[in-house]
């Protein structure tokens, strides 16, 4: 079920596909430049007779780092998420937060494991940052994974979240917090992630390094985690780090 901040219900439409569930492209914009230099870079090298080596290898540099982009974003992203979620040991009855859920890829893997709990998922709906991203799309993806039944989307702001205090048992968020442009607003959407988790729940935060090391400074708490090649945006310059706070009682 879709709700929008007055709290109105928004019916879920049909699957977007019959296959399952697509989330989608991160920062379509952002790949898509760099395929584009890469190809044209490529193009040039063949044509030119001098700078051609440095042409060439630029290409081949933007070419590769498009492929590590596309591999995170369409794969390497949901195999972490996948076991990061295994990994907590959830027992299937908890209430989940999701902040910037985009068209849904963790908060459908956290549903599929919350037979008796629900996923609740916030989001902006930024077409800039998912391709395709609005709650229809979210709601699709959780109809296709055959889980629409324990699944919300909200439409509100990381950085003032429409809900009580100590609501969730976990809250995640994957590459979403570092959109938001000011250094102190980013810095209020994490506390507003510990106010509504529990105590003893659990805060996940799969961010760029820079922007997950910034979080855990501010908190002051929690575990650093680089989580490697299978979630690097085109290299190490962009690769991503988990950031994991238990709640104190």
């Amino acid at each position: 079920m879709s709700k929008n901040l007055s709290g109105a219900p928004v019916s879920p439409p049909p699957p977007l596909s019959l296959s399952g569930p697509r989330f989608g492209v991160d920062a379509p914009g952002f790949v898509a430049l760099t395929g584009a230099a890469g190809t044209a870079s490529c193009l040039a090298a063949a044509r030119w007779r001098r700078g051609r080596i440095p042409a060439a290898l630029a290409g081949s540099v933007l070419l590769a780092s498009t492929g590590v982009y596309l591999h995170t974003t369409l794969r390497g992203k949901l195999r972490f998420w996948a076991g990061e979620l295994d990994r907590i040991g959830l027992k299937g009855d908890e209430e989940l937060l999701d902040l910037g859920c985009g068209r849904g890829a963790v908060l459908v893997e956290a549903a599929r494991r919350l037979p008796a709990g629900r996923a609740h998922g916030v989001d902006l709906w930024s077409g800039a940052d998912q391709s395709g991203n609005r709650p229809e799309a979210t709601l699709a993806n959780a109809a296709a994974a055959g889980v629409a039944d324990r699944v919300e989307v909200h439409t509100a702001d990381m950085t003032e979240l429409p809900f009580q205090d100590a609501s969730f048992d976990v809250v995640t968020s994957a590459m979403a917090i570092h959109n938001i442009p000011a250094r102190e607003a980013r810095r209020r959407a994490v506390e507003e992630a510990m106010r509504v988790l529990r105590p003893g729940g659990r805060l996940l935060i799969a961010d760029i390094w820079w922007a997950a090391r910034d979080y855990a400074a501010h908190l002051g708490q929690g575990t650093l985690r680089p989580l490697g090649v299978g979630y690097w945006y085109g290299g190490p310059w962009l690769g991503v780090t988990l950031l994991h706070v238990v709640k104190e009682h």
